[in-house]
This record gives structure tokens, sequence and C-alpha cells, in this order.
């Protein structure tokens, strides 16, 4: 852990659009997130966009190593600045797209997995979280920002208008835990709706597992494919490889009502319903 000293950040910067780039002002806010990270003394942490460093600087402080991906050239030799005037030397910075990024490039020599945390813009927030589910072999936290809007679908449940395919998806390769909601006023620029910071533990997946996870996708993608229909109407347009015998036979067997609609079910219902429809393939090829 390196020995931080404070220092100013008053470089002139103009944010680019383009790259969703709101930068958090409140050390507070920073303070209060690495606290509730948990995070400590041997991680090595994944940072998302370190932008100034805002959050990076203070984080240095407590844990062992952080290699930071900046997509944007223009911050990094300001960053580099930062970082050396702060007597940080535990901070790898990255020149790079973040969803182009192999993440196995920094956790397969690590005793212990990966920890991930950053401020999404809105516009790689989905992405994003389908690469951590697809690297979650190599990570076992990340703590996340995202816009109100999205940490609420992704956390949702049953019966709530935010619940959808990402919902099911997430909660099944992790336990979501949202920590606390921050307002669009604590950015710079202000961004036109507030955020919230949420908890992934990539370690406590949904107990139940699926016996296809493809199968399972294409279920929870299909039933959501379609809101306003009925979840067989709606898997019917989506599975064409299923008939609609097949899809009402499978419904019937898991005891789902054909005139329910995807928003009604459960991880659990789903799981059967992928474990139906393959059963029923297999009897009837």
């Amino acid at each position: 852990m390196a020995k931080i000293k404070p220092i100013s950040q008053k470089t002139v910067f103009r944010p680019d659009k383009r790259l969703g780039q709101n930068f958090l002002k409140n050390s507070g806010i920073i303070n209060h997130i690495i606290d509730l990270s948990g995070f400590d003394g041997a991680d090595h942490i994944l940072e998302v966009g370190p932008g100034k460093g805002a959050l990076t600087i203070p984080l240095a402080g407590v844990v062992r190593h952080i290699t930071a991906v900046e997509k944007d050239h223009r911050l990094i030799s300001d960053l580099e600045d930062r970082f050396l005037k702060a007597n940080i030397d535990n901070v790898s910075l990255i020149n790079n797209d973040i969803l182009r990024f192999d993440i196995s490039t920094i956790a397969g020599s690590q005793i212990r997995k990966l920890k991930v945390i950053g401020n999404l813009p809105y516009n790689i927030s989905s992405p994003f979280v389908e690469m951590l589910i697809k690297n979650q072999h190599l990570v076992s936290k990340a703590v996340l920002m995202f816009q109100l809007e999205f940490a609420r679908r992704i956390a949702a449940s049953p019966g709530s208008k935010a619940y959808g395919a990402m919902s099911v998806l997430v909660q099944y390769n992790a336990e979501v835990r949202p920590l606390f909601q921050v307002s669009k006023e604590e950015f710079r620029p202000v961004p036109k709706v507030g955020s919230m910071v949420v908890v992934f533990d990539m370690e406590k997946p949904h107990p139940r597992r699926a016996d296809n996870y493809d199968l399972f996708k294409r279920v929870v993608k299909g039933g959501f494919a379609h809101r306003r229909k009925t979840v067989i109407n709606s898997l019917k347009g989506s599975l064409q490889s299923f008939n609609s015998e097949s899809i009402l036979c499978s419904l019937e067997k898991c005891g789902i009502d054909p005139k329910r609609r995807a928003e009604t079910l459960s991880i659990d219902d789903f799981i059967d319903l992928t474990s139906a429809l393959k059963d029923f393939k297999s009897s009837n090829p």
C-alpha cells in the first residue's frame, strides 16, 4: 500500500459527453464507497474509468494494487502526474476501452480473485455487466455505481416494472445488493438522473443451477422479448426451436399459468421451465 500525500485537483478538463463522463466531486461519498467496499490490503482492484483519480488516490492507500483502465487518452498524463505527486506506486494505469480489455491478463497470476470498482457510464453499463458475468471465475466482488434506472433494473424483484431479463441473468450469477443512492448534484457536469452504488458478490450466485445455461438464457430473454404478451406467446415468438405444444406442455409441467407474464416469474420458475423444455425435446426428438 502506498503512503498517500494529499494533492490539489485544479486541472481544467472538459468532459466528453460521448464517453458519458460525469465526475463525482464529493470526497465524503468517495470515502463512504471505499469504507463499504470491504476491500483490504491484500486486494488487487480493477478500477473502471479512474477519470481524474478522485477514487483511485484514496483507494491506493487501502489496497495492495490497482489496475486502472481509462479509455480517454487525454486523462492519462494528468493521472500519471497526480499519482507521482501523491507518492503512489501501486497503481498500473492502462489506456484502453474496458469492454475490449482482457481481464485474464491481470488476474491469471493472482492468488486472490480480482475485485472491481467503478462509476459506469450508462452507455456501457449493460455490456460491462455481461462482461463481468463472463469473467466471474476471475472476480470475487464488484462495487459499481450506475445510473439509478439501470441499478434498479438489475436489483429488481419479480412483479416490479423494473424486473426483466437483465434482473434474472445478473441475480442468477451473483448476489446483488444496493448500497445507497447518490444525488445527481454530486457530479460535474450534473447528469440528468441520480445514481446508485451496487455490490455484486460473484461468489454467491443463485443456489439453484440450470441444466443448460445457454438454453436458460434463451428462455429468459425469450420470455421478456415481448413484455406486453403472455409468457407463452412471448416464448412462441422467440424460441424458434420449440413449437407451441412443447412450450405449453413445459409450462404446465412447471405449474406456470401460460397466461402469466414473464415479469411475474422467479429465477426458479425460469430454471424449472428450462429443465422442462430440455426434457420435452429429449423425449420428442
